[in-house]
């Protein structure tokens, strides 16, 4: 099956450090083909993650390069990791967009989270993704095969937060999420109830911007993923935002901006203890309007 996504956090770790190396060696990259006798276009492919990597290319690299001992063994491994599929290529439907937040989630160490509109995916009970999914039927039809297909997905995607190496994530949501209604009165209920379980997740801290309180900026729904250094190879924070489309922005000025922007909005919002007496309240009246909403017996009738 072909690749439905660009290259993988790690796989562009792999670009980095090898154009990195190769400047480093004062070589260029005319000179690199010449004496691997490889064309010019496939050290740049390379270089910019456009094509997969082969392990023992990337060792003669490392070798022209004087790279030796643990490091050799370190981006050896590297490369050997670049090389393993995604569990969501095996989701050709996905478009392209997706497939790469996906795949930089996968790889992300940390993930600062701000919304307006939606609980976001990776904080999503099943029942509300799937009205968030089956709302896309306006302007993307979807089969209920495909749509079923769909929330498989989103839920797979929140595995990263119970892995052995937990996406710590903090999120603030803007309190307007948690009174606007998607699908029914029980399922923002259970939403609820979700929120308050995975908050409880020693890598997960979860707050609210109340309605009420200050709003010191007024940003975007975003996410910001943060990526350590793996063997030693850096690899640069991104922001994903989220509309009708996908976007990306990975300029350092750019994303610092926005984490500044999740620190002004940090110093406002209610405390963790606040954050779940509100939840608890907001949960309760919800259940109140599904009792009313609900069906009574006709009092007509023989009970």
């Amino acid at each position: 099956m072909s690749r439905i996504s660009g290259p993988t956090v790690t796989q562009r770790r792999l670009a980095l450090e090898l154009r990195r190396l190769r400047e480093h060696s004062r070589l260029t990259g005319d000179e690199v083909a010449t004496r691997l006798s490889w064309s010019t276009a496939k050290v740049s492919r390379l270089e910019n993650a456009r094509t997969g990597a082969r392990v023992s290319d990337v060792a003669d690299l490392l070798k022209l390069y004087g790279v030796q001992g643990q490091r050799f063994q370190e981006l050896v491994t590297l490369a050997t990791e670049a090389t393993r599929r995604g569990w969501w290529e095996d989701y050709p439907a996905l478009t392209p967009g997706y497939a790469e937040l996906i795949s930089l989630e996968s790889e992300a160490d940390a993930a600062l989270l701000w919304d307006t509109m939606l609980v976001p995916g990776l904080l999503q009970a099943e029942g509300y993704a799937r009205h968030i999914v089956g709302a896309w039927n306006i302007v993307a039809t979807k089969t209920p095969a495909e749509i079923e297909r769909w929330i498989e997905v989103r839920l797979r995607r929140q595995h990263v937060l119970t892995r052995d190496s937990p996406l710590v994530i903090d999120a603030i949501l803007d309190e307007s999420v948690l009174h606007r209604k998607v699908g029914t009165a029980r399922v923002m209920a259970e939403q609820i109830d979700h929120l308050r379980t995975v908050s409880a997740l020693p890598t997960v801290n979860l707050r609210i911007l109340p309605l009420d309180g200050v709003h010191p900026i007024l940003a975007t729904s975003f996410a910001l993923l943060e990526f350590a250094p793996f063997h030693e190879v850096t690899f640069p924070d991104i922001v994903h935002i989220e509309s009708l489309t996908f976007s990306y922005l990975e300029n350092e000025a750019d994303t610092h901006m926005y984490r500044l922007a999740h620190r002004s909005m940090s110093e406002v919002c209610l405390p963790v203890a606040e954050t779940q007496a509100l939840l608890m309240a907001l949960r309760d009246r919800w259940l109140a309007r599904d009792e009313d909403d609900s069906p009574r017996a006709d009092p007509g009738r023989n009970s």
